[in-house]
């Protein structure tokens, strides 16, 4: 199963947009997700590109195209996410020109999580595609 199709079947609801440029979605992974057999066996929880990876698509849903990071600004992991655990990520998104910044703070049962800020680039088709 690849990153996105767990995220996909993670999501329990989102995006619920809360004024221009917001939004929040709510995760929550299986403990039979294929990502926890190597991640780590003896106690699993939801790697750090996951939780980048949640940030990119869920900004792809909130504007509705393809999307690809061009820059992690930050990436800070203040908890471990377990399985099961109902993640709440709180969206900025912010478009200027070409460049789309985004920032998703993610918390868990009210205690915050991560954060993480990316920049954004509306994926160019590709050729022949």
């Amino acid at each position: 199963m690849s990153i996105r199709k767990s995220i996909e079947a993670a999501r329990l609801r989102g995006a619920e947009q809360f004024g221009a440029g917001r939004g929040l979605f709510e995760f929550s992974f299986a403990a039979t997700d294929p990502t926890f057999a190597g991640h780590f066996p003896a106690r699993p929880l939801v790697p750090g590109i996951f939780q980048i990876e949640m940030v990119r698509v869920a900004a792809e849903w909130m504007l509705g195209a393809r999307l690809v990071i061009k820059a992690i600004g930050r990436a800070k992991f203040q908890r471990p996410i377990l399985p099961g655990e109902v993640i709440q990520l709180q969206m900025t998104v912010l478009e200027s020109g070409a460049a789309i910044q985004v920032r998703g703070a993610f918390s868990v049962a009210g205690e915050p999580a991560g954060d993480v800020m990316l920049t954004l680039s509306a994926d160019a088709p590709k050729a022949g595609i």
